[in-house]
């Protein structure tokens, strides 16, 4: 494991991880068209560096993973953000996506589940946005590393949808469902005009994935899934826990997420704005959450509360919480 390996992976892995995608999503998938990477974020970077020339729009969802909209900046793209409505739970308003289209627009980037909101895109709405990619020529980005962290019904692939395969990137990887974070592996399933150019940035970029790491990936991908199932479903209790706790709270309103492991709760009723919130919390009461701002504009208003961690302390910390709207409510 000590040499170079082929740029878009070993073949073994690919083989695998397209299974993988064919079984999930429902769809038919080739290992040729599978390119790893290490991490998720290497995908999005190498898309987007791929596909978008200086000027160009880019629509990404908003609150939402910070990256995109640096990552669009940096390539020199115009980052067009749509909204995530808190009254949708947390999903977009098709028609005004569609009023955001303009002939420059190339990419539309979506999370689902979502990362900082917990909302899930039902199949309605992808397949409106899958008719609004199709009539302005748009290639779709679909975020999905959070797939196994569903907590209600199945999930969906925009990928799935009728002449949607050529014109979607489906990310994932393997730092969520087997919290294999420091292991730094990701993979991307490209149409296949993309996989050459995408491959050709890895080689000029990291080179390669490291070898022991596609290696640990494959094990944990043809290996037993029930240990991340069980821990799916222990992080489906510490939400409801997560959940409760907040809406107990004068002052903080929080919707159930049914997705991934994060829940965003509107705080507007406590009189602070989320950032005088969420740092004031860490300051007073030892507490780390994050300001809805880091996540987009539409974000102000909300906290990000992340429910990967011990009962125990998420418990503690709703009751740190409680105690330091108490204890500032004069």
């Amino acid at each position: 494991f000590t040499s170079y390996n082929p740029s878009p992976g070993y073949g073994d892995l690919r083989d695998i991880v397209a299974n993988e995608i064919s079984k999930s999503r429902g769809i038919e998938a080739s290992g040729e068209n599978i390119v790893i990477t290490p991490g998720g974020k290497p995908i999005m970077f190498f898309v987007i560096m791929a596909l978008i020339e200086r000027g160009d729009e880019v629509l990404y969802p908003n609150p939402g993973f910070p990256i995109y909209e640096s990552m669009i900046e940096f390539c020199g793209g115009t980052a067009v953000p749509m909204k995530l409505h808190g009254d949708k739970d947390f999903n977009i308003d098709v028609e005004e996506v569609r009023k955001q289209i303009t002939p420059n627009t190339k990419l539309m980037i979506i999370n689902s589940p979502n990362n900082p909101c917990g909302s899930v895109i039902g199949l309605e709405e992808l397949e409106e946005l899958a008719l609004l990619a199709k009539e302005n020529d748009i290639l779709v980005l679909s975020d999905e590393i959070y797939i196994r962290f569903l907590y209600e019904g199945s999930h969906q692939s925009i990928a799935a949808l009728p002449d949607m395969m050529d014109r979607t990137i489906i990310l994932d990887g393997f730092s969520k469902t087997y919290a294999m974070t420091g292991w730094r592996i990701g993979y991307g399933l490209f149409p296949e005009e993309l996989v050459e150019p995408v491959s050709r940035l890895v080689t000029n970029s990291v080179s390669c994935t490291a070898s022991f790491t596609q290696i640990a990936a494959a094990e944990a991908l043809v290996g037993s899934q029930d240990r991340p199932s069980a821990m799916v479903e222990e992080f489906k209790k510490r939400r409801d826990i997560v959940v409760a706790g907040l809406n107990s709270i004068e002052g903080i309103e929080c919707a159930t997420p049914k997705g991934a492991f994060y829940a965003f709760p509107n705080v507007d009723g406590t009189g602070m704005s989320s950032t005088e919130f969420s740092n004031r919390l860490l300051e007073e009461a030892g507490v780390a959450v994050l300001a809805g701002e880091s996540f987009g504009k539409y974000g102000a208003g909300y906290i990000r509360l992340s429910f990967a961690n011990s009962t125990e302390n998420l418990r503690e910390a709703i009751s740190r919480i409680k105690q330091f709207l108490e204890s500032n409510s004069s």
